[in-house]
């Protein structure tokens, strides 16, 4: 008998452990190379943990819920195995010291023909534990089969039934999802824990407005000769480009045009120094099923419109399916926050520490403006910088949005540096 041994990946120095989320096998399933076994929630992103190698899965040593550090070991694959004859339930899982929670059938089985028919999304798989509904018991419409966040709303809609708790397991050890509703009439009320990314969210928000002196410049921008130029190119670009030709390229390359005029902007404190960067690493707020995330555009005075849209595209698409990895957001000398998207008209973003500045960009809204003297239409964005007032004054806070509005209200600019 070969056993190989299934470890937690390598987690970021500034990572200390993680959570299990949802095993896709049980014990006795036969798994394929490199098949996903589980899923780990860190508090930056979600990792997948695949097959070492083929073979029957013969222990599991951490439960769903459990805490885990790198390296950890997690379960054992019999690569001589059979799979188990008998009902799924004569099969447990050996005890963990750091999670004496006992696994509850709650993973997808995944074939040894590598079909992902049935494995739920990470979104999907917490919206299936919060509404308490049994793995498998929701078809996917997904690549592959799997199961996707509508697949499970859809199933709620329906009246899917929650999973019914196995007898024999004591009520206080199963794995922990969100309360039911209680019985209030027309005043419900839903307990649900934060997720890893939720509470680190929360405590570095809570640690950017104790450390930095936050204050927030606005200024108005004339989005007019921005929208004339994407309308005129947009056709021509997508065909050359294969992406489309969107805002955020333009803010982006707003910023950094802004940023080299006022180095400070894109500077850091460390303790009593302040650090200037000499690279232009723009982070961009992007909403995902976990939350809140940064993914970072690196050196991205170096790239070009189609460049920049084109990993935001990607960053998007990675954060809908809980792909962004440790690398795509670790860093960063500057934030662009678009609420905009939203619906947003006006707020006042909040520095994502180390860094020093922050730029919210709003909804693009037909307003009359005054303009030599006349009443005119104009679309107009109200743009809010948010910067630390320990390290960056006023005039340069102020000089900096404003370059970024002539950049836009002029976008030659862009092209000559001015």
């Amino acid at each position: 008998m070969a056993i190989v041994e299934v470890k937690v990946p390598q987690l970021s120095e500034s990572v200390s452990e993680a959570t299990m989320l949802q095993w896709k096998v049980k014990v006795g399933d036969a798994v394929s190379s490199d098949q996903i076994l589980i899923e780990i929630e860190t508090d930056k992103v979600v990792l997948e943990v695949p097959a070492p190698s083929a073979g029957v899965v013969s222990e599991i040593l951490v439960s769903d819920g459990g805490t885990v550090i790198a390296e950890q070991l997690i379960a054992r694959i019999d690569t001589d195995g059979k799979v188990a004859a008998g009902p799924e339930s004569a099969v447990q899982p050996a005890s963990s010291a750091s999670a004496s929670v006992p696994t509850v059938s709650s993973g997808v089985q995944a074939p040894a023909s590598s079909s992902m028919a049935g494995v739920a999304m990470p979104a999907a798989a917490k919206l299936m534990a919060d509404n308490q509904l049994a793995a498998g018991s929701v078809s996917g419409s997904g690549k592959d089969g799997r199961v996707t966040k509508g697949d499970v709303l859809a199933a709620v809609a329906a009246g899917a039934k929650p999973a019914a708790i196995p007898t024999g397991v004591p009520t206080s050890s199963l794995p922990q999802v969100a309360a039911p509703a209680p019985n209030l009439g027309d005043r419900p009320e839903q307990r649900v824990p934060m997720t890893r990314l939720r509470a680190r969210v929360a405590e570095r928000l809570l640690q950017s407005q104790a450390t930095n002196a936050i204050l927030t410049t606005f200024n108005e921008v004339n989005m007019a000769p921005v929208m004339e130029m994407r309308k005129k190119f947009q056709e021509k670009f997508e065909k050359e480009h294969g992406v489309k030709l969107g805002f955020m390229s333009f803010f982006v390359k707003a910023a950094v045009h802004a940023l080299k005029k006022y180095p400070v902007l894109n500077a850091s404190v460390d303790g009593n120094d302040i650090v200037y960067h000499g690279y232009f690493d723009i982070g961009i707020a992007v909403g995902s099923p976990r939350g809140l995330v940064v993914p970072i555009l690196r050196n991205a005075d170096q790239m070009s419109f189609a460049e920049v849209e084109k990993k935001i595209s990607e960053f998007g698409k990675k954060a809908s399916e809980g792909k962004l990895g440790i690398e795509d957001m670790t860093g960063g000398t500057f934030s662009i926050s678009n609420g905009g998207v939203f619906g947003s008209m006006l707020s006042t973003p909040i520095i994502n520490p180390p860094q020093s500045a922050i730029l919210g960009v709003h909804a693009t809204k037909e307003r009359a403006v005054v303009e030599n003297g006349q009443v005119v239409v104009r679309p107009i964005n109200y743009f809010a910088m948010s910067y630390d007032h320990r390290i960056i004054d006023g005039r340069e806070a102020v000089l900096g949005l404003v370059a970024m509005k002539e950049a836009l209200e002029d976008p030659a600019r862009l092209l000559f540096d001015i």
